[in-house]
């Protein structure tokens, strides 16, 4: 998986519990009738589309964003449509999924080339040279 649209393509989305709730905050009478908060359930452990190692994967590298050990939480209340705060937090979900299966490129060690060093020298000589300047002369 490399791209959002190969995990849109997979349909995760259908394995996933939806709930609805009133938003809290500001937003008047709106705010008292209307249940706009959506929260999304998504339980890795037992997804049926995802491989073995992909839930291990995902398990381990959002373990800090897990419930229960296995169950993903996101919830979303910044819109004040059902709607809208749904498709907001699908590409939350994407994304998160997306970010779980992202692996970090190995850091290649490198040394400090000579002319960096020659370079990092002659400056300190140039530094040293103006402070000698600046003494007094006795």
């Amino acid at each position: 998986m490399k791209t959002i649209e190969d995990i849109k393509e997979r349909k995760l989305i259908k394995e996933c519990v939806f709930k609805t709730a009133r938003s809290g905050g500001a937003g008047g009478q709106n705010v008292n009738k209307v249940e706009s908060k959506v929260e999304l359930w998504f339980n890795i452990s037992e997804s049926e589309l995802l491989t073995e190692d992909e839930k291990e994967l995902l398990l381990k590298k959002l373990n800090k964003k897990l419930e229960k050990e296995t169950t993903i939480h996101l919830q979303e209340q910044t819109d004040r449509t059902q709607l809208k705060n749904k498709e907001l937090l699908k590409e939350k979900f994407y994304k998160l999924i997306l970010s779980g299966f992202k692996v970090a490129k190995v850091r290649k060690p490198t040394k400090v080339s000579k002319a960096a060093k020659a370079k990092r020298l002659d400056s300190k000589k140039i530094k040293g040279e103006i402070k000698q300047l600046r003494r007094k002369i006795i």
